[in-house]
């Protein structure tokens, strides 16, 4: 133990060890997805993956949400290695994954009735959640009469419903509009702040990814190695922010390694 009397640094809250995937499809040949993944997030953090399509982003993730399973290496979250889902881990997608029959009330009721609570409780959560995402008077609503926004934050609602720890967000805003999605962001961004969750978030947007996250991990073309790691903290109460030097910038900074990525993959594919 070094001397000094320091405090040591906390645990991270996910710690990703050497980890290799191998896509193995009943036809074809294996594809090697992800080589030699390592990487630590910790506690409250927010995690943007990116890179070119194809480098193992959602892959990643789905490894640590326990929906594959861990060949090579180790993940462990809060110190416990990761042997399929749990409800620690909550998981929001790009097409909603919403239930077409059930109404925004009975989508995020579904999630507390799994937890066998007792109905009013039930009741009172799922409102308490309906107004965290800002979804008062779509109560009964069903999907099909709800904008993408309007979904997103249904699902939203659904995934917090089980108090996870750990938001994993795969590409959630990526088939809304632009005002829509620039909406969706700052209300995601509330809701961290006011719930104690650590997020990961798989996006292709460079912008999204450096005003969304305090770290951006940009991965490498397939197989996908963690090429850098950049911190990405700003102000993001400031209403000129995104045409700040310094934010531009580090766009610009990051938009470049993504870019080398890319080219790099559309070669590898190349005949």
């Amino acid at each position: 133990m070094a001397g000094g009397g320091g405090a040591s640094e906390p645990a991270p809250q996910i710690a990703i060890a050497g980890v290799t995937h191998i896509y193995r499809p009943p036809r074809g040949r294996e594809v090697l997805a992800l080589d030699g993944i390592s990487l630590e997030v910790r506690h409250r953090e927010f995690v943007a993956l990116l890179g070119p399509s194809g480098c193992g982003k959602s892959t990643l993730l789905y490894l640590i949400g326990g929906f594959l399973p861990i060949e090579r290496g180790t993940i462990a979250v809060a110190g416990k290695p990761v042997t399929g889902p749990g409800r620690d881990r909550g998981i929001t997608f790009q097409n909603f994954a919403l239930f077409p029959w059930k109404t925004v009330r009975a989508n995020i009721l579904y999630g507390l009735e799994k937890l066998g609570l007792p109905p009013a409780e039930r009741t009172t959560r799922a409102q308490a959640l309906i107004d965290l995402v800002g979804l008062q008077g779509f109560e009964d609503s069903y999907p099909a009469q709800l904008s993408g926004g309007m979904k997103q934050r249904t699902a939203i609602a659904r995934m917090l419903a089980h108090e996870p720890d750990i938001l994993l967000m795969d590409e959630p805003f990526g088939a809304l509009d632009a005002q829509t999605r620039s909406l969706m962001q700052a209300e995601l961004l509330d809701i961290w702040r006011r719930t104690p969750k650590t997020v990961v978030f798989v996006t292709h947007d460079v912008q999204e990814a450096v005003y969304l996250a305090e770290r951006v991990v940009v991965l490498s073309a397939r197989p996908g190695r963690v090429k850098a790691v950049v911190e990405t903290r700003f102000d993001r109460a400031d209403p000129g922010l995104l045409k700040s030097p310094a934010f531009v910038d580090k766009v610009d900074e990051i938009w470049h390694l993504v870019r080398a990525e890319a080219i790099a993959a559309q070669r590898a594919s190349a005949p």
